[in-house]
């Protein structure tokens, strides 16, 4: 897919809860086709310590408004400029970058999507896709407690949501590995994208019960076009670029122990 260093206009930051902001985007050309699970390198400027883009997944894309969302998570000085950035502003994008969620191939496959802290960004995006072609995904979310829990009321919009704490505070008490759900009904098809020990176990209880299981890596990257060789993982197939390559693998081809 073909890759567009764009300049795209803030038109809002909204700050979700105590870590996350949700920036949509805006171009006055139309935006370039995208797919769920891709990502995009954000330029940061006006930072005397920051000098790689960062990574940010693809949150959602809005084809009507030509609006791209990218649902970012404060953890530093590069994401703490992004997150400051006004209605107005501009900010440099190289988009889109990565392979993306492959999608089912009939409209009645179970499908579960999982996702963990900054992790459930690019499976909103999926959801849309996935509604689109008639399927109706369940999203499992799960976080250390309900005030990290964001956007739930956009994936409602496209599916049923079950949640997780670790605290307790919202849905059920524990991992999302822990939810009731995964005793109580099959899926056909599992994508999950999150913290790195999230990924493996889900990708264990997909392994241990035959299910497709695609996993979005979050590999340090930096250049995303696969150059710098900062992101490779060990794969059956061999060294891979997570950035290239990736983000999303399906768990055969990885080398954990599942």
């Amino acid at each position: 897919m073909k890759k567009y260093v764009i300049d795209l206009r803030v038109l809002s930051n909204q700050r979700l809860g105590e870590r996350y902001t949700l920036m949509r985007l805006t171009s006055d050309q139309q935006l370039p086709d995208m797919l769920p699970g891709q990502f995009a390198e954000l330029r940061i400027d006006g930072s005397p310590s920051t000098f790689l883009r960062r990574p940010i997944s693809i949150n959602f894309l809005d084809r009507e408004r030509n609006e791209v969302w990218f649902l970012i998570a404060m953890v530093g000085e590069g994401t703490s400029r992004l997150a400051s950035l006004r209605m107005g502003d501009f900010l440099n994008c190289v988009i889109p970058l990565g392979n993306g969620f492959s999608m089912p191939l009939s409209n009645d496959e179970h499908v579960l999507l999982v996702g963990g802290g900054v992790g459930v960004a690019p499976l909103l995006f999926m959801g849309d896709a996935l509604r689109r072609m008639g399927c109706q995904p369940t999203f499992l979310l799960g976080a250390r407690k309900a005030a990290d829990l964001v956007m739930l009321d956009h994936f409602r919009q496209y599916g049923r949501v079950l949640l997780t704490t670790e605290d307790g505070s919202m849905g059920e008490q524990g991992f999302v590995t822990d939810h009731s759900v995964l005793i109580n009904e099959r899926f056909h098809r599992i994508c999950t994208c999150g913290p790195k020990p999230m990924m493996m176990a889900v990708a264990k209880y997909a392994k241990a019960h035959d299910i497709f299981c695609e996993v979005s890596l979050e590999n340090m990257m930096a250049c995303g076009l696969g150059a710098c060789l900062c992101c490779v993982e060990k794969t059956k197939d061999g060294n891979v670029c997570v950035c290239k390559q990736g983000p999303v693998l399906n768990i055969n081809q990885l080398l954990w122990p599942i």
